[in-house]
């Protein structure tokens, strides 16, 4: 229903600031029961990190940052949800307005700057919905002004690995003064081993996940693959937002904002990122494909270059939450096409042409 009513309430949402019209999305949702649809075709079933996900299409990160809908959120037919950001300690994040509408590029730019309300608040959250199905995860970052940024993704991971299904850890995030620093082969080393032993020391069967940044070169590409692997990550998600403008952008006057470009100028550099990361890592490593998601052949071209699942976010804006059935449907549609019956067939099939793609 919510997806159907979206066409009439997409103008008045987009008359408001962003991020205004997100926290009203929010509450909505809130208010809301939760829906039980119709389970998924089982050909869409992913067997992935020690879980079943009924389908492979979720929702990225950012969009639930205080774990406070990831429930109405699975009831819109995603196969499994990201919360957070979350950091140790509340942050406000950097000064309004933060979140722009590239409306004629279908993107979103923002410098949210990882506010949070925390990670007790959070825990309270995910604690609170313990034993309900539907697979979720949360994505965890360090504060701003932290003197140990190793031991906060260690206190979060403490604190949040026993209560989600996966813990991604964010060092990509660009509006983080020095986050990405920690991609750095020495850092992140430090920072997974840390990480890790946290997960490990929490008694917790979740799975370690790390989201890397798309602006990287292929040297630092190949040093992340190695370290994440070293350290006994579990999958590889591919990619955060882009501080790249295109000069493809219709919005010129909106691209000169400083933050994270997301959406379907994304897609291009996201996936090409993504194909790089299946050529090194192999069939054995998953890959989560992230940035530009907007259709069935987006996700269908995300899992022909190596992800075995997708997520989106930013496409809700312009297109509600009725895309997420639409982008089942048509993976339903190809695999159909291809004479497929299990998506994982396809996996990374044509990664060498997509990692080369112009």
């Amino acid at each position: 229903m919510i997806g159907a009513a979206f066409p009439l309430v997409r103008p008045v949402l987009h008359r408001l600031d962003a991020e205004r019209a997100h926290d009203l999305t929010l509450r909505a949702l809130a208010l809301m029961p939760t829906a039980r649809l119709p389970a998924d075709d089982p050909r869409l079933t992913v067997e992935l990190l020690g879980r079943r996900f009924p389908n492979p299409v979720g929702l990225a990160a950012g969009f639930d940052k205080g774990a406070r809908v990831p429930d109405a959120l699975l009831g819109l037919g995603f196969g499994f949800v990201e919360v957070g950001g979350v950091v140790p300690q509340p942050q406000s994040g950097n000064p309004q307005p933060r979140v722009f509408r590239l409306a004629a590029d279908r993107a979103v730019i923002n410098r949210y700057g990882l506010n949070s309300e925390g990670l007790v608040v959070v825990a309270a959250r995910l604690r609170a919905r313990a034993g309900r199905p539907g697979i979720v995860g949360v994505n965890i970052g360090a504060n701003k002004d932290s003197s140990d940024r190793l031991a906060d993704y260690a206190a979060c991971t403490a604190a949040l690995a026993p209560l989600v299904d996966f813990v991604t850890v964010n060092v990509s995030s660009p509006n983080t003064p020095g986050l990405r620093d920690l991609q750095g082969e020495a850092f992140l080393d430090e920072l997974l081993a840390r990480t890790v032993e946290a997960r490990d020391a929490a008694n917790a069967a979740t799975a370690i996940l790390l989201k890397i940044a798309p602006d990287m070169s292929l040297d630092g590409l190949d040093a992340v693959c190695a370290t994440a692997r070293r350290r006994g990550v579990q999958a590889l998600v591919v990619s955060n937002t882009t501080v790249a403008r295109p000069a493809s952008l219709v919005e010129q006057g909106l691209a000169r904002e400083t933050g994270g470009l997301s959406g379907r100028p994304l897609f291009g550099p996201a996936t090409r990122m993504l194909a790089q990361a299946r050529l090194r890592l192999g069939s054995d490593f998953p890959l989560i494909g992230v940035g530009g998601v907007d259709s069935a052949e987006a996700a269908w071209t995300k899992i022909l270059a190596g992800a075995s699942l997708v997520q989106l976010y930013s496409a809700l804006v312009y297109d509600g939450p009725g895309l997420v059935g639409r982008i089942k449907s048509g993976l339903l549609e190809r695999m159909d096409r291809a004479g497929v019956t299990r998506l994982d067939a396809l996996v990374g099939r044509d990664a060498e042409d997509l990692a080369r793609a112009a």
